[in-house]
């Protein structure tokens, strides 16, 4: 994975940001950092969707301020560097500032 390249199947590109992941060190520069930090959030909504028992495409069957869609934006927001455009994008919820509303609307 060093300067941006892997050898090997998606699969061992994988386990490596995932052992990486809890190593991040002042060593790993921007571009490694935003790799390992979107694996994780991957990872993150994997288990959120298998938690609601929805598949990939119930994301875009649900509403945009669907309850577990924001849920799972929290935990997002809570535990990964994601941005909130990269999290609306990714949950299918409109626009980042949509998601910032409903964030905010659910912490007051």
């Amino acid at each position: 994975m060093e300067r941006g390249w892997c050898l090997g199947s998606e699969a061992f590109r994988a386990e490596l940001l995932s052992a990486a992941e809890e190593r991040v060190g002042r060593s790993h520069y921007g571009a490694e950092r935003q790799e390992i930090g979107e694996a994780r959030a991957e990872r993150l909504v994997k288990e959120g969707l298998g938690a609601l028992g929805w598949t990939e495409k119930e994301l875009s069957r649900r509403a945009k301020g669907d309850k577990g869609k924001v849920a799972l934006a929290r935990r997002l927001r809570a535990e990964t560097t994601m941005t909130l455009r990269w999290i609306a994008d990714r949950l299918q919820m409109g626009s980042w500032t949509y998601v910032s509303n409903l964030l905010h609307e659910k912490t007051k």
